[in-house]
C-alpha cells in the first residue's frame, strides 16, 4: 500500500494505492486536511486506469502522414525525432520547434521542459495548457497584490466563515470534498446555470446569482456599488493597507442595482441581498471571495477577475485571518505547472523571462550565459494558431496535453496540427492529438513515477510511486533527457530522476515569488504542510525557514506593501447573438469526467454515467427549436458544429445552452467555442458563444464517442 495523491483536479486529494485482485489496482481515501478521508468518484476508480487494455506500451512511428504509426523500438523513436528537429532548426532557425506542456505535469517536469525548450532546443515557443485555466486571475492577483497564489491561505480556513461567494465555480460536481469546507451559513453563488453547487446554496438559505453569461464584471462592479451604498466598505482598511480605490470606485458608480440589474438580469433585491451578506460576514466571523474558470474564461477574464478582487478589497477581506480572495485552481498541477518556466514569459520560481537579473540567477543554476536563454514566447492559442505557418514552428512536442479537442476553434487547430512537419506527443494513451502525430511516445501515469505537486493551496506534496510502469514506458523526465543527449546537451544538464531535478529547482527558485529552496525530501517525508514560499534557512546547514499558509497578513507583495485596486469597466463579450446564432452556448464540467476525458471515459463506472455529450435547453427553447428530450441536436457556431442529446431543465436561462467540453469526434464542444483572447493573460473566451441549434439524426457509429476510447476537451489528455 503506497499514501500519494488523486492524479485529478487541483485538491489532490490523498489516497491509498493497493494492489487488487486480479493483478489490478485500486485506490480508497487517506487522511488529509483538504479531503479529510473522502474521495469523489473519480478518485475512487482513477486506479482502474493503470492496467486499462488502451495503455501504450511502445514508442509508435510513421515517416509517412497517409501511412499508419507502427511500433518501433525506443531508440528508433528518439533518434527520429531528434534527427528531426536537428534538420528543422538547421532549416528555420531554434523557433521552428515549439513545446506544449501541461498543468497536469509534476513540478519536476515542467521544470526540465522548460529547461529543455530553452537550452536543448534553443525555442522561445513554449507554453502550456494551464493558460486556458488560470491565466486570467493570475494576472488580475499579480496586479492587485503582487504575487499569485490560487487560495494565498489553506482550504480549511473556509470553515469558518459567515459567507463565502464562489463567482464561476461549481465545486459539488467539480471537485466535491471542497464542498466540505464550503458551510458558512451564506454560500452565495454566480453562475449563470443552476448548477448543483447553486442548488446546494439555495438549499441551505444562501443565494443564487444567475448574470447573463458575459456579464460577471457588471455584476462585480454592481455588488460593489451596493456594499458601499449600504456602509459596509471597509473605509479604514481601503485607507491603511491599499491604494487607488477612488479610481476604481469612479467605475462602480453607475452600476447602481438596478443598472446593473438591466445589463445582467440579476434582480436589484437579489444584488442589495447578497452585497448585504457578504459585507456583514466581513465584519463578524469573516467572509471569502472565490473565482473560477466562468470568471475568467472571457476575453475580458482578466478585468472581471480584478472586479472581484476590488469588491473582496473594498470589504477588507485579502491579508485578514478567517477572510479572504481566492480562485480555485483547476487542474491538478495548476499551481507548479505555471510556476517553474513551462509557461512562455516565465522562469522558474514566477520570475520573469524579461527580468535581468531572473535571467542571470536562473543561467548560474543552469551553467549558462544569461544570453542563451531566450526571450518570451506566445501564448498556447497563438502557438498553435501559427503551427506550420511562414514564421511559425515547423515542429511540435506535447506533453501531457490534447490540444486536438481542448482548446477553442478546435478544428482549426487540428488543421495547423496537421501542417506541421513534426508532431510527436508523449502519453499514455491515444488521445485525438497523438493520433494525428509522427511520433507518439509512451509514459509512466501518475501511481508509476516520483515527483511532486502543487495543490490549489500552494502546498507542495510528494507524489510517490506506488508500482513500476509496464515493460516499455518511460517516464516523461525519461523521454526529456534521451531527446536532450541526442540533441548535444551533456547528460547532467537533464537527469531523469525526480529527486535530482527537485534539488536544481530549489536552487533555480532560491530568492524568487515562487520560493521552493526550503522544501525538501525529508521535510515532504515528513508530512510538514510547506505553503509556498517556502525558503531556505538563512544558514547553511541552520533550521529551515518556516513556510507560508496565508500570505499577506503582514502586507502585500508590492514594494509599499499595499494591495492595488484596478479599475475596471464591463464591456460585452466578444462575440454576441444574433441572426443566424440566436443562442449563447456556455461550456462546463460533469461530476464524472475530468478535462480531456482521456483518463475518466475509460473507466466504466464513469463512462456508463456519462457516456456522450449533452445539451442542456430550457423547455421553451427546446419547442421553439423542434427539440425533444433525448433527442439529438446539432449546435452550430461561426467555427464549427457538435452533436448532443438534448436535456430539458426548467432551471436554465431561455437565452442560453450549456455543454460538457469532455467529448470527442463528432461531440467536441470546442469546435464551436471562440478563440478571442484576453489582451493581458491571452485567455480565450471559452465561456460565450453565438450558436444555432436545430434537430439531427444520432451520429454514425464511427463519430459517437467509445466509453473506452475516445477522448476530449478541455485542458489536458492525462
Amino acid at each position: 500500500m503506497t499514501r500519494t495523491h488523486c492524479p485529478y483536479c487541483a485538491l489532490q486529494c490523498a489516497m491509498h494505492v493497493e494492489p487488487a485482485p486480479g493483478g489490478r489496482w485500486a485506490a480508497r481515501p487517506a487522511d488529509f486536511p483538504v479531503n479529510r478521508g473522502g474521495l469523489c468518484r473519480k478518485g475512487w476508480t482513477a486506479a482502474e486506469l493503470l492496467t486499462h487494455p488502451d495503455r501504450l506500451t511502445a514508442p509508435l512511428l510513421r515517416t509517412d502522414r497517409t501511412a499508419e504509426l507502427r511500433p518501433v523500438d525506443w531508440d528508433t523513436a528518439l533518434d527520429h525525432v531528434a534527427g528531426r528537429l536537428r534538420a528543422l532548426r538547421a532549416d528555420h532557425g531554434p523557433d521552428a520547434v515549439g513545446v506544449f506542456g501541461s498543468g497536469g505535469l509534476t513540478n519536476e517536469k515542467s521544470y526540465l521542459l522548460g529547461k529543455f525548450a530553452r537550452l536543448a532546443l534553443g525555442t522561445s515557443r513554449i507554453d502550456y495548457n494551464g493558460r486556458f485555466c488560470m491565466s486570467s486571475a493570475a494576472a488580475a492577483g499579480n496586479r492587485a497584490f503582487g504575487l499569485d497564489r490560487g487560495l494565498p491561505f489553506p482550504v480549511t480556513d473556509l470553515s469558518g466563515a459567515e459567507a463565502v461567494l464562489l463567482a464561476g465555480a461549481n465545486p459539488a460536481e467539480t471537485m466535491p470534498p471542497l464542498m466540505g469546507h464550503l458551510s458558512a451559513p451564506r454560500l452565495i453563488v454566480v453562475d449563470p446555470r443552476r448548477t448543483a453547487t447553486a442548488q446546494a446554496a439555495l438549499d441551505a438559505g444562501g443565494i443564487h446569482l444567475a448574470p447573463r453569461p458575459g456579464t460577471d464584471t457588471a455584476l462585480a462592479l454592481g455588488l460593489l456599488h451596493a456594499a458601499r451604498a449600504q456602509g459596509l466598505a471597509d473605509e479604514d482598511y481601503i485607507r491603511a493597507r491599499t491604494t487607488g480605490f477612488e479610481t476604481a470606485w469612479e467605475q462602480a458608480v453607475p452600476w447602481w442595482p438596478e443598472h446593473a440589474e438591466q445589463v445582467t438580469g440579476v434582480g436589484a433585491h437579489l444584488v442589495r441581498d447578497a452585497a448585504r451578506a457578504l459585507g456583514e460576514a466581513a465584519r463578524g466571523q469573516g467572509a471569502y471571495v472565490l473565482t473560477g474558470r466562468g470568471a475568467e474564461q472571457h476575453a475580458k477574464g482578466t478585468d472581471t477577475a480584478s472586479a472581484w478582487i476590488n469588491l473582496a478589497l473594498a470589504l477588507g477581506l485579502p491579508g485578514r485571518r478567517g477572510s479572504g480572495y481566492g480562485c480555485l485552481t483547476g487542474q491538478g498541477n495548476g499551481q507548479g505547472g505555471r510556476e517553474h518556466g513551462q509557461k512562455a514569459d516565465q522562469l522558474p520560481g514566477y520570475r520573469k523571462i524579461t527580468d535581468p537579473a531572473a535571467r542571470e540567477h536562473v543561467a548560474a543554476v543552469w551553467g549558462v550565459d544569461p544570453a542563451d536563454i531566450p526571450g518570451p514566447g506566445i501564448s498556447a492559442y497563438e502557438l498553435l494558431e501559427v503551427l506550420g505557418a511562414p514564421g511559425g514552428p515547423r515542429a511540435l512536442l506535447v506533453f501531457g496535453s490534447n490540444p486536438a479537442v481542448s482548446v477553442p476553434a478546435a478544428a482549426r487547430v487540428r488543421d495547423r496540427l496537421a501542417a506541421t512537419d513534426l508532431l510527436v506527443v508523449a502519453d499514455f494513451v491515444l488521445s485525438e492529438t497523438a493520433a494525428l502525430a509522427d511520433v507518439v511516445l509512451p509514459v509512466a501515469q501518475w501511481a508509476e513515477e516520483e515527483g511532486t505537486m502543487t495543490n490549489l493551496e500552494g502546498r507542495v506534496l510528494r507524489r510517490r510511486k506506488a508500482l513500476d510502469p509496464p515493460p516499455g514506458v518511460r517516464t516523461d523526465l525519461e523521454v526529456i533527457a534521451g531527446l536532450a543527449a541526442r540533441l548535444g546537451r551533456p547528460a547532467r544538464e537533464f537527469p531523469a530522476d525526480a529527486g535530482t531535478v527537485l534539488a536544481e529547482l530549489r536552487a533555480a527558485t532560491a530568492g524568487a515569488p515562487a520560493d521552493y529552496s526550503g522544501i525538501t525530501p525529508e521535510r515532504l517525508e515528513a508530512g510538514e504542510a510547506l505553503h509556498w514560499p517556502a525558503p531556505a534557512g538563512r544558514t547553511p546547514g541552520g533550521p529551515p525557514a518556516p513556510a507560508t499558509p496565508r500570505l499577506f497578513l503582514e502586507g502585500f507583495a508590492h514594494p509599499d506593501g499595499r494591495a492595488r485596486f484596478t479599475p475596471v469597466a464591463h464591456r460585452p463579450p466578444a462575440e454576441q447573438p444574433g441572426e443566424g446564432f440566436p443562442l449563447v452556448l456556455t461550456t462546463g464540467r460533469t461530476m464524472g469526467h475530468y478535462q480531456s476525458g482521456a483518463q475518466t471515459r475509460r473507466i466504466g463506472e464513469l463512462a456508463e454515467a456519462e457516456p456522450g455529450a449533452w445539451v442542456e435547453v430550457h423547455p421553451d427553447t427546446a419547442a421553439e427549436h423542434g427539440l425533444s428530450a433525448r433527442g439529438w441536436a446539432r449546435l452550430t457556431s461561426r467555427r464549427g458544429t457538435m452533436l448532443a442529446r438534448v436535456r430539458l431543465r426548467r432551471t436554465a436561462r431561455r437565452d442560453t445552452v450549456f455543454a460538457p467540453f469532455h467529448y470527442g469526434g463528432a461531440q467536441t464542444a470546442n469546435d464551436l467555442t471562440n478563440p478571442a483572447l484576453d489582451p493581458v493573460s491571452r485567455m480565450p473566451e471559452f465561456k460565450v458563444a453565438a450558436v444555432r441549434i436545430e434537430p439531427a439524426p444520432p451520429p454514425a457509429p464511427e463519430t459517437a464517442p467509445h466509453p473506452a476510447r475516445s477522448t476530449g476537451p478541455t485542458g489536458g489528455s492525462r
